[in-house]
């Protein structure tokens, strides 16, 4: 996705939200979040959105969750102390895979400080390997009830 398109993301453009209080051991010698925090945040919501939503539960699900690609454009700093609004949507969902998207907003500001998210595979226990018939039924029900797939300006 074009950074000036993910430049004007808004709040509205995310099915699930999720707030964090930043810590004083986010920010780094620069006074600013460091971006280590940035995948620490995209793993906390996606990861809330999927036992809440999709029925995982990572001890012991039969199929879970591997981070096979991660990104983040920075549009912005935040810093301690500051609550953010981290809104999450799906953008593609195949057959053992799904890639998230994550908007990060500053409680008080409407432009987006960050976007970026994570690609997963999902894997069978046993094996490690995607899993020959796809993903769990529940797993890619709670996804698609977040896809937002946007058309292509061709």
């Amino acid at each position: 996705m074009p950074q000036a398109v993910l430049r004007k993301r808004q709040r509205q453009d995310y099915a699930f939200h999720q707030d964090y209080r930043t810590r004083w051991s986010d920010n780094d010698m620069y006074d600013h979040m460091n971006n280590s925090i940035y995948s620490f945040l995209f793993d906390s919501i996606i990861n809330a959105y999927l036992i809440e939503h999709c029925g995982l539960h990572p001890p012991t699900s039969k199929q879970y969750p591997i981070v096979v690609s991660s990104s983040c454009n920075f549009f912005g700093s935040v810093a301690y102390p500051t609550v953010l609004d981290l809104g999450m949507r799906v953008t593609k969902l195949g057959k053992t895979s799904v890639t998230y998207e994550v908007g990060v907003f500053e409680q008080g500001h409407d432009d987006v400080r960050a976007v970026g998210g994570f690609t997963h595979v999902y894997v069978d226990r046993d094996t490690n390997r995607p899993s020959l018939s796809g993903m769990s039924d529940s797993a890619r029900e709670g996804l698609s009830k977040i896809l937002r797939i946007e058309s292509s300006k061709l």
